[in-house]
């Protein structure tokens, strides 16, 4: 018991990272399109399960709400989004140790494993979402006094919006996009996973502006291709994001889990 406090005290707060050069995000994305050659079944079935999702939301907003509805229950789905894209890592972390992809084991993986970590993790996106929910309910104030109001006079409501909803999605995004495979693939706390993707994030910030853009503009495609490029998008970008925490994050220093996956190192032959 002692030698296992011990340990921990000597575990470092934050898992060191690497400078990335620019293009390593278009270097992330070609290993997650082959990684999705090589388990097509899993990898499109996930793209298929959440294309239709999204999808789903955009009816219902653009046919029940309005653009502005639409928006906003896209922008909350990036919340759920890396919760969502667990079930890719699990892949490809089978897929560099030559296992054969099994959809149990995918599947354990993303609600057994690690859920107690990953239910931290979701209850930290939650309060973001929740904080951005009341910012931008207090950007009401800057409507027009009158109900009929022209586009002109709405431009002070709208660009305040956008400019809150850009710094919660950054905030979200620097904290999302290593924590979760990191907390797959070593076994760490959320919070310590959280610092190390924000870290990352901000020693790298040309490079990670560079894979947002990429990963919105495959998203606005994919919606605008009524869903049938995400199919093939969304698991590509699971598999690169992946790709990119094992080129990035250095989590030498912290333990392997006992069982699962991860539990074995990757074959780097």
């Amino acid at each position: 018991m002692e030698n296992s406090e011990n340990q921990d005290d000597q575990l470092p707060f934050v898992a060191p990272c690497h400078e990335l050069s620019i293009g390593a995000p278009l270097r992330w994305l070609k290993l997650g399109f082959k990684d999705t050659q090589k388990a097509p079944l899993a990898s499109l079935g996930y793209g298929l399960v959440m294309s239709c999702m999204i999808m789903a939301v955009t009816f219902m907003a653009w046919k029940f709400g309005s653009a502005w509805i639409m928006l906003s229950l896209l922008c909350g789905f990036v919340f759920i989004a890396p919760l969502a894209c667990v079930g890719t890592y699990a892949i490809s972390a089978q897929l560099e140790r030559g296992l054969k992809v099994s959809l149990k084991r995918t599947l354990r993986a993303c609600f057994k494993r690690y859920i107690g970590t990953e239910l931290v993790f979701a209850l930290v996106l939650l309060i973001i979402f929740l904080v951005w929910a009341r910012a931008s309910s207090a950007v009401s104030i800057f409507l027009p006094s009158s109900g009929d109001y022209t586009f002109a006079e709405m431009t002070g409501y709208l660009g305040f919006l956008a400019l809150i909803a850009m710094i919660f999605l950054s905030i979200t995004f620097a904290a999302s996009v290593f924590s979760l495979p990191m907390i797959m693939h070593r076994d760490v706390d959320a919070i310590t996973a959280v610092v190390t993707s924000v870290n990352a994030v901000m020693r790298n910030k040309a490079v990670m502006v560079f894979w947002g853009f990429l990963i919105a503009t495959g998203l606005i495609v994919g919606v605008a291709s009524a869903g049938l490029a995400l199919v093939f998008f969304l698991p590509a970008v699971g598999h690169a994001v992946w790709h990119g925490y094992l080129e990035t994050i250095d989590a030498s220093a912290f333990p392997r889990h006992k069982v699962g996956i991860t539990a074995t190192a990757r074959n780097t032959t």
